[in-house]
């Protein structure tokens, strides 16, 4: 029997930076991925293939040139599957070797199969060939990732109703979508999609969207999203969808509206891939969407040597934020000092236009009853802006009054989820208006925006330096 420090399950971000962290401590560790490479959900379904293909349909599109060509511009006329494909593999390949490189330079051992419980501390791996594999670690990380949820009453069949795993195996770019949720990733894709010229509708039972994001870029949001006709039916249900015949589908909603389309894609939810764990022979047990419940600050289970981070453990389900869950989580696991990270981390939606955030909503700050102001920088207004051809694109600060420091930053527009990270420095560090406004900021950027929020919150304020 194989003995580890730390058997690390599942290879995505979590997994792999736990794994990496206790490798450079000295210990010896043990991955196992059930996918054919490793990577994870990350790097093979979820963050890196949306980015990815976001990234392709904006360049192939001409998305970003038409403030200045109009509408109909497009760098390439005839846009396929294949060529949003060819891009993926390149980026998906590269990832995979700089993982393996990174495994194998920090002495990490990983093995291919499917892991299960014999007890808290040692594992069974069916492997590919059948071959049965028995591994013990002194700790464990659980850090499986989730996959998405198929309720029975959606005919999934891979090609015209689909979830969002298969949806970058389509094999041509339907003229028509229909998708089933307006969270996070039923927003990206639909966003993208129409940016490709797709006709896109959004289904969501809820009469709101992004309800942890700051209501004003909300609404900025989707006045974008209904300025370029897609179609957004908040507070409907569908009720049933039939695949007719002929290549299209039917759904049927709970107002009695009926609509036909090219294609479904269902993303309303993920749910944890604890399923075939075995988690009953180690007295773990997992929520209604197979999520682990873990203490927040050492990503700890129930069983004293079982730990779990990433998507497994629940919001905020971010890459970024499974990385540093899977580092704490390795650090605890072994025994190592492990610091609590800053307070807030930035939230990026890859939609289009991008929605990133940091810090306090305004409807938080009211909340709390936190004497605020806000400072608000429109893209159009940064001579970068003109540059690139924006005419859309905002940025709000929020300052507490009292003590003026910065409490929160959001931002919908291009390159929202670069720019955050800004506000990010300066509300961790405790930062305060005068920052923006005393500072020079390169020009022309639309870092500028910056600048301009700032000023604009000062100028509310008065020129009064707070007591710190």
């Amino acid at each position: 029997m194989l003995q580890y420090d730390l058997v690390v399950v599942g290879s995505g971000p979590a997994g792999r930076r736990g794994a990496i962290q206790a490798a450079k401590l000295g210990k010896k560790v043990l991955v196992i991925e059930q996918g054919k490479r490793v990577g994870g959900v990350s790097v093979h379904t979820g963050t890196i293939p949306s980015k990815t293909l976001r990234e392709t349909a904006l360049n192939l599109s001409g998305w970003r040139e038409r403030g200045f060509y109009g509408r109909s511009y497009r760098v390439k006329e005839e846009i396929s599957a294949d060529d949003l494909r060819r891009r993926l593999l390149i980026t998906l390949n590269h990832e995979v070797e700089v993982l393996e490189h990174q495994f194998a330079r920090n002495r990490v051992q990983h093995i291919r199969g499917k892991a299960s419980f014999i007890d808290a501390s040692t594992l069974q791996v069916i492997k590919d060939d059948g071959e049965i594999t028995q591994v013990t670690g002194a700790s464990v990380l659980l850090a499986v990732g989730t996959k998405p949820f198929r309720p029975d009453y959606i005919p999934f069949d891979g090609k015209t109703v689909l979830d969002s795993d298969e949806l970058l195996d389509i094999q041509e770019l339907p003229r028509s979508m229909v998708v089933i949720g307006a969270g996070v990733i039923g927003i990206e894709y639909a966003t993208i999609f129409s940016a490709l010229d797709t006709a896109v509708t959004v289904i969501d039972p809820k009469t709101t969207m992004l309800d942890f994001i700051d209501k004003e870029i909300v609404e900025d949001f989707t006045y974008q999203l209904r300025d370029r006709n897609m179609k957004l039916l908040l507070g409907q249900k569908a009720d049933k969808v039939e695949t007719l015949d002929g290549g299209k589908v039917e759904l049927t909603l709970d107002s009695g509206r009926r609509l036909t389309t090219d294609m479904v894609l269902f993303a309303a939810g993920r749910m944890g891939a604890t399923d075939a764990l075995n988690l009953p022979a180690i007295g773990l047990e997992a929520d209604s969407r197979g999520r682990l419940k873990v203490n927040p600050e050492t990503f700890q289970t129930s069983v004293a040597n079982v730990y779990a981070a990433g998507d497994v453990v629940g919001f905020p389900s971010l890459a970024s934020t499974a990385m540093e869950q899977g580092r704490i989580a390795a650090r605890v696991a072994i025994g190592a000092v492990a610091k609590e990270p800053p307070k807030y981390f930035p939230y990026g939606i890859y939609a289009v236009p991008e929605i990133s955030t940091c810090g306090l909503t305004e409807e938080e700050m009211k909340e709390r009853g936190i004497p605020y102001e806000c400072g608000i920088a429109r893209f159009r207004e940064t001579s970068r802006g003109h540059i690139m051809g924006l005419d859309t694109g905002l940025l709000k600060l929020i300052f507490s009054l009292k003590t003026r420091r910065l409490l929160g930053v959001h931002i919908v527009g291009e390159g929202a989820t670069e720019l955050v990270h800004i506000g990010q420095a300066v509300l961790n560090l405790k930062g305060t208006v005068e920052y923006f406004v005393e500072n020079t900021f390169n020009y022309p950027t639309l870092a500028e925006a910056y600048k301009i929020a700032g000023l604009d919150a000062w100028n509310r304020m008065g020129d009064i330096k707070s007591e710190l």
